[in-house]
């Protein structure tokens, strides 16, 4: 029977053919928990289980990125608490200042194509744009996969996009994702595979396409899956940790999605998502002119290389608008350390940005940037719920880091396309 890149991989993992609905128990590439819940998941081994036990040490990582560095000593405890969790189990603990967990993963190659690996964060599909059926659980499904080394999933259902042609000047991937929650809302893949075929995917680098597949939850999204391609091998190859299979990672002629939809990628513009969903996403001309206190320019959404690139490339020579503040956070320290060289970090620094790193600070309203009451934010981030940034009566809107570099400079919400003359995909970096 003809399978979906979801059930390709699930049934290489099981060893038989598989059929959405049906429950199969799976083992795991790898888990990750991070500071936010990797201590509920210690806890629920200890209280539900009798004891921590870790049955693959190697394959389980801890991440501290939420609050890196911590803003309290209650926060301090629960750091300390993983350190020593690791240090007794021999996992692996990526400590304040490495990074944000899904950007650190990635690097260090902890997912690739085929692989299967949960998260105790909702945006561990972002792994997906590499091939791997990577999704988000609870601390308590991430307990049980640190001491058994499985996990039981229902076989997702599968929805198709079928990219076509280039993006046109200063329209980013963040763009297309928002439009594509637009059109579906926030129920409109509920436990779906969300699979990203066509020619289009050749228009987006790794950093872009690990955008669209870091949102796909936003939608309701189990996975968010994409061919492992030419440009997949090229960035996973000598940091895989496990050996690549290509080849699970296309679906087969045929194959029974129970919708698809086809975006043209030159239709697309760019694109602003209101308060209070991601879903709630109008092309950039709707909210225009709109004020905004912040700018946030980061996130495991958008704070890689090339959003670092896009950012410094409309505010060289510029200044941040005088009653706006713009902050920076790189996604890891390996992001900083190249945005450093390539001169993007003195650019923003010399508009007026405050830069840093490793840290996901204003997007989980943690520090480095919470809102107060009524202020307004522009923000790089996946999610713009009330109250999730800050104060409950301010407010967050969502856009590409193209959108946010341009409003920054004006202190509104801007245009791109009035800055950056060229698509992004023909920038150097």
């Amino acid at each position: 029977m003809p399978s979906t890149i979801a059930e390709k991989i699930l049934g290489a993992k099981v060893g038989r053919e598989v059929s959405p609905g049906e429950i199969v128990v799976v083992e795991l590439d790898g888990v990750m928990a991070q500071d936010g819940t990797a201590p509920l998941a210690i806890k629920v081994m200890n209280e539900r289980f009798g004891g921590e036990r870790v049955k693959y040490p190697e394959r389980v990582a801890f991440v501290i990125d939420h609050t890196a560095p911590s803003n309290n000593p209650g926060t301090s405890e629960l750091h300390i608490q993983m350190r020593r969790f690791c240090r007794r189990h021999g996992c692996t603990l990526y400590d304040v200042g490495t990074g944000i967990c899904h950007q650190v993963m990635v690097e260090e190659g902890r997912a690739w194509p085929g692989a299967v690996f949960v998260g105790a964060d909702s945006h561990t599909v972002t792994y997906g744009a590499l091939g791997a059926f990577a999704t988000g659980v609870g601390s308590t499904d991430a307990a049980i996969a640190m001491m058994t080394g499985k996990l039981w999933f229902k076989v997702p259902e599968a929805l198709k996009f079928n990219l076509v042609g280039k993006f046109r000047e200063a329209v980013m991937s963040k763009d297309l994702i928002l439009k594509i929650i637009g059109d579906l809302k926030e129920d409109g893949a509920t436990y779906m595979s969300a699979e990203f075929l066509g020619d289009g995917l050749k228009d987006m680098r790794m950093d872009s396409r690990l955008t669209v597949s870091n949102m796909v939850v936003e939608m309701g999204a189990k996975v968010g899956l994409m061919p492992a391609d030419e440009i997949t091998m090229e960035f996973v190859k000598g940091r895989a940790k496990g050996v690549p299979k290509p080849e699970l990672t296309y679906p087969d002629p045929g194959a029974h999605y129970k919708d698809e939809f086809t975006y043209e990628l030159d239709k697309i513009e760019p694109m602003v998502a209101k308060p209070y969903s991601p879903a709630n996403s109008v092309p950039v001309s709707e909210v225009e002119g709109i004020d905004v206190d912040q700018v946030f320019i980061g996130s495991c959404t958008n704070g890689r290389l090339e959003d670092f690139a896009v950012a410094a490339k409309i505010l060289k020579g510029k200044k941040i608008a005088p009653n706006t503040r713009c902050i920076a956070i790189a996604a890891s320290r390996n992001v900083y350390m190249e945005a450093l060289k390539r001169g993007y970090v003195d650019t923003l620094v010399e508009a007026g940005c405050m830069v840093t790193f490793g840290t996901c600070g204003p997007c989980v309203g943690a520090h480095y940037g919470v809102l107060g009451p009524g202020e307004v934010g522009l923000f790089t981030t996946n999610r713009n719920f009330r109250g999730r940034s800050g104060h409950r009566d301010s407010k967050v809107y969502l856009a590409s880091p193209a959108t946010a570099a341009a409003s920054a400079i004006e202190g509104k919400i801007t245009d791109p396309r009035k800055y950056l003359k060229m698509r992004v995909r023909d920038l150097e970096i």
